[in-house]
C-alpha cells in the first residue's frame, strides 16, 4: 500500500542526532528513510503527486530509522544516530560533488533531476543546485564531520555504520544491478574498513555479500582516505526480509535485523 507523497509538516532542521554513550565510538547513520519534501524542493518537480508518491515509494529506505532505534535500544553500548530529516529527493547527502559521482550519469547526482526508472523529476539548474548545496548538502556534512570529530576527540576512534535498504528486484537506475542480491549486502572501502571490523558484520549478517548490489561507505569529507581512526560500513538490507515492498509496514524480519545489528555494535 502506498502512503501520501511527501510530508505535510516541516521536520525542524535537515537532520537529526540522537546522542549515544559518551564513550561509544559508533555512529548508526541514516541517510535515506525520510519520505518528507522541502516546498522548494516540491515546486521544482515536473510530475505529479501520484508520481512523486511512486517515486519515494522506491527510493525511500522505509524503516530504516527505525531499525537504528530498535538497534540502538538493544546495544550493549548505546550509539549515536545521525539521521537525515528529508527525502534524498531534496539532496542526497551521499552523493560525491562533481564529475567523480557515477550516478551523475542517471540524473541522481546530489541534487536529482531523474527518478528511479529514469523519468524526469526536474530541470537541471545550477543556481537552485547551488542552493540546496548550501541549504542542506554542505550543514548535514558539516554536523555529520563535527560528529565524528567529537568522537574521535572523546574516544580516540569513530565508527560509522550506514544504514540502508535496497529492494529484492533491481530498479532501473541501478547501475551494477547483474550481482547477487544477498538479504544484506555490506558496503566497503580499503581504507575505512578494516578485517576486524568486516569480520564483525559478516559474524552479525551471516547471509551477505560484499559490495554487491551497492558498493562503498559514507566517510566525511575531510576524513576520506586520509584519517585511519576513521572506520566505516554500509549495511544495506534487502527489504523484503523486513517488510512489504514498495512501501508497505514492516514484518517481525525488522526486529531479527534490529538484534543483528544491535549485535555488530557491541562487537566493535
Amino acid at each position: 500500500m502506498s502512503r501520501p507523497a511527501g510530508g505535510h509538516s516541516r521536520p525542524p532542521a535537515v537532520f537529526e542526532v540522537r546522542p549515544g554513550a559518551p564513550d561509544s565510538p559508533v555512529i548508526l547513520h541514516v541517510p535515506h528513510a525520510s519520505r518528507a519534501i522541502t516546498p522548494e524542493a516540491r515546486d521544482s518537480l515536473l510530475i505529479t503527486d501520484s508520481e512523486l508518491t511512486e517515486e519515494l515509494d522506491n527510493l525511500t529506505d522505509a524503516h530504516t530509522g527505525l531499525i537504528a532505534r530498535q538497534a540502538a535500544e538493544g546495544a550493549r553500548q548505546t550509539p549515536w544516530i545521525f539521521e537525515n530529516s528529508w527525502s534524498r529527493l531534496v539532496v542526497d547527502p551521499e552523493r560525491f560533488l562533481g564529475e567523480q559521482e557515477e550516478m551523475r550519469a542517471v540524473g541522481m547526482g546530489v541534487v536529482y533531476t531523474h527518478g528511479y526508472a529514469g523519468r524526469k523529476l526536474r530541470d537541471a539548474d545550477p543556481v537552485r543546485e547551488k542552493a540546496a548545496l548550501q541549504t542542506h548538502y554542505r550543514p548535514y556534512a558539516d554536523a555529520l564531520a563535527a560528529l565524528v570529530a567529537g568522537r574521535l576527540a572523546t574516544t580516540g576512534r569513530a565508527v560509522i555504520v550506514d544504514v540502508h535498504s535496497y529492494p529484492a528486484l533491481a530498479l532501473p537506475y541501478e547501475l551494477h544491478a547483474d550481482g547477487p542480491r544477498p538479504p544484506v549486502c555490506l558496503g566497503t572501502d580499503d581504507f575505512h574498513t578494516p578485517p576486524p571490523l568486516l569480520a564483525a558484520a559478516t559474524e552479525a549478517f551471516p547471509e551477505t555479500a560484499r559490495n554487491t548490489p551497492f558498493a562503498g561507505c559514507y566517510v566525511p569529507a575531510a576524513y576520506w582516505h586520509r584519517d585511519p581512526r576513521v572506520t566505516a560500513l554500509m549495511v544495506e538490507i534487502r527489504r523484503d526480509t523486513y517488510m512489504t515492498e514498495p512501501a508497505g509496514p514492516c514484518h517481525e524480519g525488522l526486529t531479527h535485523i534490529a538484534a543483528r545489528l544491535a549485535t555488530l555494535i557491541g562487537a566493535v
